[in-house]
């Protein structure tokens, strides 16, 4: 048997029932999985830290910031504007990113338990 399975039949019916009735609908769940694994790179993660640092930056300062290349940065905010967790507005010739409510929402609960599992 493994060590991570009940060696009993030990449900607790009203808290299962409760929690199933509660459970993330299927549509939902893709949803927010897709938020989290845009986060779950390295570069997306570190230029999401950066815009909630700050109130807009364009590309331009975040790969210089970030020391990556400039199409290589574009790429990544692509995605996070894709999931609803950065936002982006032209200005002029610039078009300047930010972090949205649902951006900094999740990543201080990344941070969060990245804190907790340390």
């Amino acid at each position: 048997m493994a060590d991570d399975r009940c060696e009993l039949l030990c449900l607790d019916l009203e808290k299962a029932e409760r929690l199933r009735g509660e459970l993330v609908q299927p549509g939902e769940a893709e949803r927010m999985a897709a938020r989290a694994k845009a986060l779950a790179d390295p570069t997306r993660l570190s230029l999401a830290a950066t815009l909630v640092r700050t109130d807009e930056l364009c590309v331009c300062d975040l790969a210089w910031i970030s020391g990556r290349a400039e199409n290589l940065v574009s790429h990544h905010l692509r995605v996070l504007r894709a999931e609803g967790l950065a936002s982006s507005r032209r200005d002029g010739k610039m078009v300047l990113y930010a972090a949205t409510d649902a951006g900094r929402s999740l990543l201080s609960a990344v941070r969060a338990d990245a804190e907790v599992a340390s």
